[in-house]
């Protein structure tokens, strides 16, 4: 492979996660399950197959950073003596 080769797919990767990083939860699982689609009918030709997966492979872990932060969230809702709900900062959600 050519250097300016591997300058291109490392520019690539790197727009790929750009974009992604801009998605809603809801809009990376759409477009998740789409690609998932289009790759299990076979019929798009390998390089585009190629460049879906790597993209379908961002979208879940973006899917899967927001909803461990939805999760730290969640975990820190505490109940008082009275029965009262009220949440607590998380150390963890400087660090998101």
């Amino acid at each position: 492979m050519y250097a300016f080769e591997r300058e291109n797919r490392m520019t690539r990767a790197v727009d790929i996660l750009t974009d992604v990083e801009s998605l809603s939860f809801e809009e990376s699982m759409k477009e998740l399950e789409m690609l998932v689609r289009k790759l299990e009918e076979g019929r798009i030709p390998l390089k585009e197959a190629i460049t879906a997966y790597e993209r379908g492979t961002s979208l879940r872990k973006h899917g899967e950073k927001l909803l461990d932060e939805a999760r730290l969230k969640i975990e820190h809702i505490v109940q008082d003596a009275n029965e009262t709900f009220s949440t607590v900062p998380s150390p963890l959600e400087e660090t998101l």
